[in-house]
């Protein structure tokens, strides 16, 4: 145990170890950190939540958004680790560990949006297990606790376990990780699933009343997760020596290319279910796309963003696009941005307009929201980087320890 400590720390001062560029890039996210802190410190944590655009029309908002999306990268690891370790795929075998860290970074970006959408956080020990009161099952809120926590305790422990079978020059025994392999593929179903119902169990928004939410969250994370660890991956070989084959990123845009026509087939049920009905529950759908009563905020980013991912479904559905640089980069952008948009605040605002008395409330972030959200951000950027340079020098083999006796 003491030589364990004692290697974990002599990787870990990897950390504080690279180029001029790299420091440049830590020093850039520090500094939207502390702007990011600074705002929540300086405004919303001493005014409330009254800085935000929030109000009673529209409790959740651009914070609420990211967190649906996140969600959804968390969970998309799964689309590597079944291909990795179930069908033992040895390009994305190379490169899952990447992709669990991903996840890490996501679930510890959720749990900070949760946070920072509290108007009280220093109450949120009420819900911990033992501590609180988590009204489990009955609470839904509960299970997210769980879901989120556990996944990410189980891709921790994978993660690390994998590194630290690496740093000592030997492979790592499937017969321990398959278990929570196993394991690991219904859990990043359910993250996504539980988020979905907390939407589900709002029986007065109509909007998100909708059987095929939890399959359409599905779907959407398996586009946007995957096309970000695309770009991410070939930052990654171009600054490490880490080996990353074509074959690897171009069967996941593949995968995509499956999961983003189920996701556009999903989301036309869904349209032509509200429309063709012509109930009154279709008003927050025709707020989105049309506008209602003169209010159409957010028409042009809605159709903005389904222009985007009909164009990157064409791009990843064609092999030439899909197996060019170019045109696959351009469409993980589209689909970053598409799923972004249409999952995030084209799918909160419209859940609350109209309101239960017929109000409709043009939410728009305020600049505190946007400064806190961008620190959210920055905070994961700079999470998955030391992750990462803690990782790459066991991972690509030059940092080696003897194997204990």
């Amino acid at each position: 145990m003491p030589a364990l400590i004692s290697n974990f720390f002599v990787a870990l001062r990897q950390i504080f170890i690279g180029t001029r560029s790299y420091y440049l890039w830590v020093g850039f996210l520090l500094v939207l950190i502390l702007i990011g802190a600074g705002t929540y410190f300086g405004q919303q944590a001493t005014k409330g939540l009254i800085v935000t655009a929030m109000r009673d029309q529209v409790s959740w908002g651009f914070y609420i958004s990211n967190f649906t999306f996140l969600v959804g990268v968390a969970a998309a690891a799964v689309l590597l680790v079944v291909p990795a370790y179930i069908y033992n795929f040895k390009p994305i075998k190379e490169i899952v560990l990447f992709g669990e860290l991903m996840a890490i970074t996501a679930i510890c970006m959720c749990l900070m949006f949760v946070v920072i959408d509290m108007g009280r956080p220093e109450r949120a020990w009420h819900i911990l297990p033992f501590i609180g009161t988590m009204n489990f099952p009955a609470s839904l809120l509960a299970w997210d606790v769980v879901v989120l926590n556990g996944y990410l305790a189980i891709n921790a422990f994978v993660a690390f376990y994998v590194l630290y079978r690496l740093s000592t020059g030997k492979e790592y025994s499937m017969s321990l990780i398959l278990p929570l392999i196993i394991l690991s593929i219904p859990w990043a179903v359910s993250i996504h699933t539980v988020t979905a119902f907390l939407y589900n169990g709002l029986a007065a928004r109509p909007f998100w009343n909708a059987s095929i939410l939890a399959p359409r969250f599905l779907a959407s994370a398996f586009c946007s997760g995957p096309a970000l660890m695309i770009l991410v991956f070939q930052i990654i070989r171009k600054l490490s020596d880490a080996d990353i084959e074509d074959r690897a990123i171009f069967k996941i845009a593949e995968l995509i290319a499956y999961a983003m026509g189920i996701n556009l087939f999903l989301l036309g049920a869904e349209v032509f279910k509200e429309f063709y009905s012509g109930t009154v529950h279709m008003a927050p759908i025709q707020y989105l796309y049309f506008g209602l009563h003169g209010k159409s905020a957010l028409v042009p980013w809605m159709w903005f963003a389904t222009i985007l991912n009909i164009t990157a479904f064409l791009l990843f559905l064609l092999p030439k696009t899909r197996q060019n640089f170019t045109t696959l980069n351009m469409a993980c952008v589209f689909v970053i941005t598409g799923i972004y948009i249409e999952k995030g605040m084209g799918l909160v605002v419209p859940g609350f307009v109209p309101d239960t008395l017929g109000e409709i409330y043009e939410y728009t972030p305020t600049n505190p929201e946007i400064l806190i959200t961008i620190g959210v951000w920055a905070t994961g950027a700079l999470i998955y980087t030391l992750l990462l340079k803690f990782a790459l020098p066991i991972y690509t083999g030059k940092l080696r320890f003897a194997a204990p006796t």
